[in-house]
């Protein structure tokens, strides 16, 4: 397997963050605008009581790596 064209694994993003980092690396792994991730992320976590936003959102942050480590 050629190492150089491994996909980078999931990391916090450290230039797009506004809280820690998770939205904007979850964006950055997949390609996608950390704005309208953010947007769809909270309006799921509001209008949906299945969905405990804060909730996940604490525990990927706490198992997420910074993209420094």
């Amino acid at each position: 397997m050629n190492v150089s064209n491994a996909s980078p694994g999931l990391s916090r993003s450290l230039n797009d963050r506004m809280i820690a980092g998770v939205i904007g690396g979850i964006a950055h792994r997949y390609g996608w605008s950390s704005t309208w991730l953010r947007i769809i992320y909270v309006v799921l976590s509001l209008v949906s009581a299945a969905f405990p936003g804060i909730l996940v959102y604490l525990v990927l942050w706490l198992l997420i790596p910074n993209e420094a480590d």
